[in-house]
Order: C-alpha cells, then sequence, then structure tokens
C-alpha cells in the first residue's frame, strides 16, 4: 500500500506564517504536523512507501524534510507556484499516479491534519471490508455542514453519496479527508476526472467513486483538528504543547 499526502495548497488564511513556508511542515507540540501522521501510520506496518504531493514553490523544502528521514518517502512537485494556477486534490493524486506509475492500494490523507487518535484503525478496516473506504464523523452543527462533504450512510455502514458543500445537508455525517482506495479504483480516478468529477476538493472523488463502486465509512473513534488559520493553529499548538509521540 503506498500513502499518498496531500499537500500542495498555499495555506493563505495562515499567511504570513505560510506564506514562505508549508503548512504541513508547521511544529505541533515536538514534532511537524506530517511527522505526527507517519509516525502513526507506520505503526500499522502496511504502507511500504509514503509520498508527498506538493507545489513547486514548497517541493524544495518538502525534499529537505524527506531527506532528514530514513523511511522511503517520495516528493512529488506538481510545477504549479501559485494558489490561482493550482491543480486540485484530485488532479494532484492523478498526476502522482501517473507520474510514479503507481498500480497498488492508495490510502490518501490530507498533510495539515492532527488527530487524537489512530489512522491504523481506518486502515484494518478498509482491509476487512475489502474495498475503497472513508471516514465519517456526526456534525450537528448545519452551518458547519454547509462547508463540508456530507455523507449518505445506509445501516450496514455502506456509503450512498457524498455532496461537497450543499446547502440543504442530506444527514449529518462529516467526511474527513482521509481515503482508502483499493487499487482497482485508484485506477479509475483518471475516468472518474473525464467523466466530469469535480477536481478541487478530494471529497468530489468520492462523490464520483460511490457511484460506480462499493464503498463503506468507517465512523470516526476520536477528533481531528485542521489547522485552517492562525487562530486553529494556535489552538492546537497549546493542547499539544511538551508531548513528543
Amino acid at each position: 500500500m503506498k500513502c499518498l499526502i496531500l499537500a500542495a495548497g498555499y495555506a493563505t488564511r495562515l499567511y504570513p506564517l505560510t506564506e514562505n513556508f508549508p503548512k504541513p511542515l508547521l511544529k505541533v507540540g515536538e514534532k511537524t504536523i506530517l511527522d505526527w501522521l507517519i509516525d502513526d501510520i507506520r505503526t500499522a506496518a502496511m504502507v511500504n512507501e509514503f509520498i508527498v504531493i506538493t507545489n513547486h514553490k514548497f517541493a524544495p523544502q518538502f525534499a529537505a524534510w524527506a531527506e532528514a528521514h530514513s523511511i522511503p518517502i517520495t516528493v512529488v512537485d506538481d510545477g504549479t507556484s501559485t494558489n490561482e494556477t493550482r491543480l486540485g486534490a484530485v488532479c494532484d493524486v492523478r498526476f502522482a499516479i501517473e507520474k510514479l506509475q503507481i498500480d497498488d492500494d492508495l490510502l490518501i490523507i490530507a498533510g495539515d491534519n492532527v488527530l487524537d487518535f489512530s489512522l491504523t484503525s481506518f486502515i484494518r478496516y478498509a482491509k476487512e471490508k475489502r474495498t475503497s473506504c472513508t471516514m465519517r464523523y456526526y456534525e450537528p452543527d448545519e452551518g458547519k455542514l454547509r462547508k463540508c462533504g456530507v455523507s449518505e450512510i445506509d445501516e450496514n455502514e455502506r456509503l450512498l453519496s457524498l455532496e461537497e458543500k450543499p446547502e440543504k445537508p442530506k444527514s449529518h455525517w462529516c467526511t474527513p479527508p482521509f481515503y482508502f482506495y483499493t487499487k482497482a479504483d485508484a485506477a479509475r480516478i483518471k475516468d472518474a476526472i473525464t467523466d466530469g468529477c469535480g477536481t478541487d476538493a478530494p471529497g468530489s472523488l468520492v462523490a464520483w467513486m460511490c457511484r460506480h463502486s462499493v464503498m463503506y465509512s468507517m465512523e470516526m473513534p476520536g477528533s481531528r483538528y485542521d489547522v485552517g488559520n492562525l487562530e486553529s493553529y494556535q489552538l492546537i499548538r497549546e493542547t499539544y504543547r511538551g508531548i513528543t509521540k
């Protein structure tokens, strides 16, 4: 299995902190956000390569970070240099797959989230289901639902639909940016884009895929901290102050 980390954004809401520095490499406690994620995923012993897809502006910094690690980490530069010319998450996934000729199961995660639970439970869940999978958490606030991907789930946890930023949410299930795609479904991403799948938000791919393949959704066993602005970053830094593992 490959772990593809989405890190090609420009984090404009965190300026000036991220004007010349990539958000996933910001420190939380004693480690970078990316190191928190990777150190956790490695404990499952199921990922044989980590792939960071980033932009041309931040590629050198990610490359320097990767060189300091003894595990297989590949940095892919998508060639963009500004927020206005970014490819979008789904096109970045396709770019990495084609550039590296990936033919494997894919764990795809956003590189700017800190979790208080282990993603290894999600990896095990997906392996048991033997299908592509997402995660979900209950969000009672309709205002927040309108800003995320909202899922419909049946009584057996099968994913029926996903809608990004719906005006009228069909459920209270939010879908965070953690996805597992089987090798067969990962090979269909190019078809999804050709078919008109949205390319900016990674959930758009899920919306297309669950109409063409069987997908399941695991309820998230804890909380995630999305480092979206300076206030949220300061909050998570205070929460993790002094924590090293």
